[in-house]
């Protein structure tokens, strides 16, 4: 019997996003249940919201959980990198096809 889907473990690299770093969400996010104050299902970000990094940690010793601040809704979610994009990388290189 296997151990399941195998997944790289992120925080043998140094993370995607830094503090402070506008980001823009790739899809859409809702309450797994572990948002405090809001029912299961609940929509938390759009696809398309704009926000900010607050902060980074990790989880299961494996990933990093992005904190970020999305200012037009007045809170703060947890995010995977693969769920966001940066929105200071592609202004800085419009040309260069740099995805995240």
């Amino acid at each position: 019997m296997g151990l399941g889907r195998e997944q790289e473990v992120e925080i043998h690299k140094p993370p995607r996003f830094i503090p402070g770093e506008r980001v823009r969400a790739r899809l859409h996010v809702t309450n797994d249940g572990t948002y405090a104050g809001k029912n299961i299902g609940e929509n938390l970000v759009r696809k398309g919201d704009e926000g900010y990094v607050r902060d980074i940690g990790t989880f299961l010793q494996q990933f990093y959980i992005y904190a970020v601040e999305w200012v037009d809704r007045g809170t703060v979610v947890g995010m995977r990198a693969r769920e966001l994009t940066s929105l200071e990388k592609a202004a800085a290189a419009p040309n260069e096809g740099i995805s995240t």
